[in-house]
């Protein structure tokens, strides 16, 4: 494995969040659900989150990350995940797929959002949920963010119901988080 990768890997595996398995709480999981974790990474959702759904299709622009968590799948004995190379711009699925999709800290380096947004709502199925875990914009904010009204708007702009909108006290990497729960209703 090349530095850059091992470095990139350690960079995701190290960021301070919260355990995965308590973002699932904020979606229903049903054994037959097709999901699609966006911004897959290192599988920090892909990998907890198959024991509760048929499939995962994790998706992500980097084929090395991707390489690296087939392998982390396949040392847990995990045959459910999918990966695929893609970009949030233009997901390479059909229209009406998933059933659920995640976008955990990742959507706000996409530009033009509207664009992500509203493939993210062509590849759900009605009635699909879209959890969007995103670090709010403050002053203090490194990198692009997203403010929560601002992405909220842009969910509603992309033709979603707002289902809930949570502010968790945790932090990740010391920066408040918003968790927004949209369906797609036609």
């Amino acid at each position: 494995m090349n530095q850059k990768l091992i470095r990139k890997i350690n960079n995701l595996e190290n960021i301070q969040r919260f355990p995965a398995d308590e973002l699932f709480r904020f979606v229903s999981l049903n054994k037959e659900d097709k999901l699609l974790d966006l911004g897959a990474g290192s599988g920090y959702i892909s990998l907890p989150i198959s024991k509760y759904v048929d499939e995962v299709i994790a998706l992500d622009y980097d084929a090395d990350i991707l390489k690296y968590l087939e392998t982390k799948a396949v040392e847990n004995g995990i045959n459910n995940i999918k990966t695929l190379v893609s970009d949030f711009k233009d997901i390479q699925l059909g229209n009406e797929k998933v059933d659920k999709a995640i976008a955990s800290i990742s959507i706000h380096e996409v530009k033009p959002l509207p664009l992500a947004l509203g493939e993210i709502y062509r590849v759900l199925k009605n009635k699909g949920v879209f959890l969007c875990i995103e670090l709010e914009k403050s002053e203090l904010s490194t990198g692009p963010r997203v403010s929560s009204k601002n992405m909220k708007e842009e969910v509603l702009n992309a033709g979603f119901d707002i289902v809930d909108i949570f502010y968790p006290q945790t932090k990740v990497a010391n920066q408040s988080v918003y968790i927004i729960v949209a369906q797609k209703n036609e």
